[in-house]
């Protein structure tokens, strides 16, 4: 019998954690599998840990690990991907955005091995502020533009693999994470299952406008390296215009004595390309700051507690 594991990132949910829990397990025990929960409490700071501790008591099939300190979804994730011992390795939000309800549809579909994995994509953003969802699908048009990462528009992280996919994931053990790119990058035959957006069953959502842009940012520079070849040829075009305009001051001084006069145009212009030169700086800031985090090769997280034997506490 396969076995499947459910990787549940939580950061304060204690609202919507039972909720997604009772639905969850009553799904997965209705499939012809064996099955466990890793749940992953991202240093939360309400009561999710007491539950997730009260829930592995009287549950075997729950494991939870717990980090020292708030590491992120990504850490989450990848604690969650190393730690799962199942043939088949889903990830789901625990506020009940990504319906267990599909869980069977998505094991059917792995279980016919025309896939590796199937993923799922929302085909509508009920309940989503307008601004937000245009944002959202500019990023996805873009960066399948400047980059190699596959990313089909309104795809979530709730995706169902097979083990091979997930070990060539954990092989990927880069300290600057955007999941969505890494699924697209490692390949393997995926299955898009849509489905329309589910609106948050409890608490509130921990993603505001400014996390995702930085998110999507990371992703942008993680997965790209059309920025630094804007600001590449950004330059050469700086240059060659400034050259144009002084051969063009020259010859009008040369031929006509007419002394360029005009302090505020000069201004304007050294601010403009002071301005061209910070903008590149910056985009090369970026690129020098991941690399020197990746240097660094500091652990993704640390697990401080868990209610399994032979955890590695340090990933």
């Amino acid at each position: 019998m396969k076995k499947l594991s459910l990787i549940v990132p939580c950061y304060n949910e204690q609202e919507a954690l039972p909720l997604f829990y009772a639905e969850a397990a009553k799904v997965v025990q209705s499939m012809p599998c064996d099955y466990e929960f890793i749940f992953v409490n991202d240093g939360s700071k309400d009561e999710t840990l007491p539950l997730l501790r009260q829930m592995a008591e009287r549950d075997a099939h729950v494991t939870y690990l717990s980090f020292s300190r708030n590491f992120g979804k990504e850490a989450a994730m990848y604690a969650g991907f190393c730690n799962a011992r199942g043939d088949y390795i889903a990830v789901m939000d625990a506020d009940m955005q990504d319906p267990p309800a599909l869980l069977p549809r998505m094991f059917e579909l792995l279980e016919s091995r025309e896939y590796d994995s199937v993923a799922t994509r929302r085909v509508s953003r009920t309940g989503e502020s307008p601004v937000r969802s245009w944002f959202a699908k500019r990023f996805y048009q873009l960066i399948n533009r400047i980059s190699d990462a596959d990313i089909v528009d309104g795809a979530r992280d709730f995706r169902l693999m097979r083990r091979e996919m997930v070990d060539s994931i954990v092989a990927m053990s880069e300290y600057n994470r955007f999941s969505k790119g890494i699924f697209g990058w490692v390949g393997f035959r995926t299955c898009w299952l849509p489905y329309e957006n589910v609106e948050r069953v409890a608490g509130e959502s921990k993603w505001s406008f400014w996390k995702l842009f930085k998110y999507a940012m990371d992703g942008i520079v993680n997965f790209s390296l059309v920025p630094l070849s804007v600001a590449s040829w950004g330059g050469i075009l700086m240059t060659f215009a400034a050259f144009l305009i002084l051969l063009v001051i020259i010859i009008r001084r040369l031929a006509f004595g007419d002394a360029v006069a005009g302090w505020a145009s000069t201004i304007c212009v050294i601010i403009f390309i002071g301005g061209v030169q910070l903008f590149c700086l910056g985009i090369m800031g970026q690129y020098i700051a991941k690399t020197y985090l990746e240097t660094k090769r500091r652990p993704h997280c640390i697990i401080a507690e868990t209610n399994r034997e032979g955890v590695k506490k340090i990933l």
